[in-house]
């Protein structure tokens, strides 16, 4: 299965339509399958005197509240649609994160989404799994800052949204659909874990991308994994682990203001990074340890056989002495050294002759 590459634009469009229009030419340009926004209204994400994240008072100071920071980066519903047909006229797909339900409802019920992303802060959010799963699209669901308990609710959740509509829910109702084939089933179809490191840009030895086999190993989904950290080492490290999908933020230029630009990358590295990935998923192969194509050309050249060392007449006993390996390969393969010891030579051989 080929790895499903996100260029995370989130909210690194800074609130103007057309720098988003941008980030989706860029992305579609880097060969990315997706570009991904962020949907949401600042009023129903964050009380009003939220305080920002450190890494948010890093790159956009403390002068403001989370609040009034993310209301300068909400994408009016229009956009979307502008940027749902710029996504089709490129060929890239177009994917946004819901932070509330009537964002969820937005992007599933008006733009038609089969598939929604949701962010780490969603894993304990069980009203938007719910809703989310109830919607009958598929799921990716990002892990960050999750113990495993915790995905393991929210899978419960979904699973329950899956397979019972109408159903009132509870935690056992949660639990018993979790367990049935019914429900086991409808998320092996629906649903994708990404690992995440939920830091800006996150520490490479708070990475711990082992535990994307944890993942895959607990739960028998696909896994794949959120890149927060700065460059593409990390994404490609993933990639060569098996992940599903790659998701990455990106930005058109790192020094413009904002929370995210600075743990993005930009497009340029964006493409390389989509090469990469394309070059790891093709170096993978089939698990089949065999000569390749190419392996069975090259294996006369350097691969050895069994020569004359000297001049050999018939009949003469053959020795140590008289044999050597030598390439290239097409004759007696060497491992028929200890068969000829002792033997008498069918025919008189010069130096050099393929025994």
């Amino acid at each position: 299965m080929s790895v499903y590459i996100i260029a995370e634009a989130g909210v690194n469009h800074n609130g103007s339509l057309d720098m988003a229009l941008h980030l989706v030419d860029a992305a579609a340009d880097a060969g990315a399958d997706a570009v991904k926004f962020q949907t949401f209204t600042a009023e129903r994400l964050v009380r009003r005197n939220a305080p920002k994240a450190k890494y948010q008072k890093q790159t956009t100071g403390t002068g403001e509240s989370q609040y009034e920071m993310l209301s300068r980066l909400e994408l009016p519903r229009a956009a979307h649609e502008t940027l749902l047909e710029r996504c089709s006229a490129r060929g890239i797909d177009f994917l946004s994160t819901p932070f509330d339900e009537e964002s969820l409802d937005f992007l599933t019920d008006d733009l038609g989404l089969k598939t929604i992303k949701l962010g780490s802060g969603e894993v304990t959010n069980g009203p938007l799994l719910l809703r989310t799963a109830r919607k009958g699209v598929d799921v990716i669901l990002s892990t960050g800052m999750s113990t495993l308990g915790e995905v393991e609710t929210a899978l419960a959740c979904l699973a329950f949204g899956f397979i019972a509509p109408n159903d009132s829910p509870s935690l056992d109702a949660f639990l018993s659909a979790y367990i049935s084939p019914e429900g086991q089933d409808s998320l092996r179809k629906r649903v994708t874990l990404l690992h995440c490191t939920t830091e800006y840009p996150a520490p490479f030895g708070e990475v711990n991308l082992r535990s994307m086999r944890t993942l895959r190993d607990a739960f028998n989904l696909p896994v794949g994994y959120s890149d927060h950290t700065e460059g593409i080492a990390v994404s490609i490290a993933a990639a060569a682990l098996g992940a599903s999908v790659i998701e990455k933020h990106f930005t058109l230029d790192r020094s413009l203001p904002g929370p995210d630009h600075k743990a993005s990358l930009e497009p340029r590295e964006l493409a390389e990074l989509v090469l990469s990935v394309c070059q790891i998923e093709a170096a993978l192969g089939d698990r089949v340890k065999a000569p390749s194509p190419s392996e069975r050309e090259n294996r006369k050249v350097v691969r050895k056989s069994i020569v004359a060392k000297q001049k050999i007449t018939t009949n003469a006993i053959i020795t140590a002495e008289l044999m050597e390996s030598k390439r290239p390969g097409d004759g007696r393969s060497p491992m028929e050294y200890w068969n000829l010891l002792g033997k008498p030579s069918p025919s008189d051989f010069e130096a050099g002759d393929v025994l």
